[in-house]
């Protein structure tokens, strides 16, 4: 029978691909160390830039009591932060595979009790330390050289609170039962995601033995799955008080939630100050929005994701600030707190820190002292 898979040489010959077992699980490991796009990833356009950020190969873990947990598992992230789990299982015996994904489902379970946040940056760093390669460099060929690291190792830990990570059992044959497992649980999943990736190889034949070609299959992701996770998505996107700092508690620690909440309480205390609140579940929150006379000025965003934040350009057209007298002056207060406004008002960067940093009363208290010197510029200057 023929395979359906079809090779164009460069002389314009066409090879027929035909199906050929790995002969080792070992061989597919290989294949999926060297090249993790195998896992699916979607390229962004335009950009050459790696799909996922290794986090542990193989046999990993820090800790030798989470050996037994971790025995097998390859751990990676994707651009948006969120944990993959991966294990490569080619045993023809359908009882190891059903354990395959039982293993899976005990790592998950565990993840952010075993790998906390700082632990999976640590053990980045140290995968750059094995391959003698800076990890800022690693990041930037991950993301970008414009993109806040920061940032995103914040969203890995939010991902991680939520239990936003994937699952990925790959094999190199998955059969109708094991493929009706899968699709099952990730329906049932949320908004974790369980996934198969069938890697199958194809070889040429006679003088062209030395062609392959590799099709990997996802399998789990239906359509229903997909909206059942899209309604609930929709769902935490429409924040409010209520919502918000429930979901902040279940994500972030008591003390970035209590400096939520002082801000929060600062903003319902000022006349002038008014509070609009984000969607997004990445980086859902609320803005304090200075009002008055009919004009508004963003002043500052808190996310659900942990972080403080203001908009340069939001500054940058607001009156009391627009001169270069008044930009300087923004600027030296704003380095008093620990953020870095650009020396030049059209230069857009985002300054911002993590909630964490504020924790302390003094901190937090500059923090307040300055945003009241702004309301007061505002006024004077009307």
């Amino acid at each position: 029978m023929s395979s359906g898979i079809y090779l164009v040489r460069d002389d314009g010959r066409l090879v027929e691909m035909v199906e050929q077992s790995y002969g080792s699980e070992t061989l597919l490991e290989e294949l999926l160390e060297l090249y993790p796009n195998l896992l699916n990833g979607e390229r962004v356009e335009g950009e050459d830039l790696d799909e996922w950020l290794v986090i542990v190969r193989q046999n990993g873990g820090f800790d030798d009591d989470r050996a037994d947990l971790w025995a097998s598992n390859r751990i990676f992230l994707d651009r948006d932060g969120v944990p993959t789990l991966v294990e490569i299982d080619c045993s023809l015996d359908p009882r190891v595979r059903q354990g395959t994904v039982g293993h899976l489902l005990t790592a998950a379970a565990n993840m952010s009790l075993t790998w906390p946040v700082e632990g999976i940056l640590s053990q980045f760093e140290a995968n750059c330390r094995d391959a003698d390669r800076d990890p800022e460099q690693a990041f930037e060929a991950f993301l970008g050289h414009d993109q806040d690291e920061e940032r995103f190792w914040q969203q890995v830990k939010t991902n991680l609170q939520a239990g936003r990570i994937r699952l990925v059992l790959v094999s190199d044959q998955v059969s109708d039962e094991l493929s009706r497992m899968i699709e099952f649980l990730n329906e049932q999943m949320d908004p974790a995601e369980l996934v198969a990736i069938e890697i199958k190889q194809y070889a040429g034949q006679g003088d062209d033995d030395g062609l392959k070609t590799l099709v990997p299959r996802a399998i789990g992701r239906t359509a229903e799955a997909s909206k059942k996770k899209s309604a609930t998505n929709l769902e935490r996107r429409r924040w409010d008080e209520a919502s918000f700092f429930q979901e902040m508690e279940s994500r972030q620690t008591e003390d970035e939630v209590e400096v939520a909440r002082a801000l929060y309480d600062w903003c319902c205390d000022r006349r002038n100050v008014q509070l609009h609140w984000r969607t997004g579940d990445t980086y859902g929150g609320f803005l304090a929005v200075f009002a008055s006379r009919g004009a508004s000025h963003e002043m500052f965003k808190v996310g659900i994701d942990g972080g403080f934040e203001i908009m340069s350009q939001h500054y940058a057209n607001w009156s009391p600030f627009s001169s270069r007298e008044g930009w300087d002056e923004l600027r030296n207060q704003f380095s008093g707190i620990g953020l870095a406004l650009p020396a030049n008002s059209d230069v857009g960067r985002s300054p911002n820190f993590s909630l964490s940093t504020l924790k302390d009363d003094t901190a937090f208290n500059n923090v307040l002292e300055v945003f009241d010197w702004v309301i007061a510029q505002a006024r004077d200057r009307r």
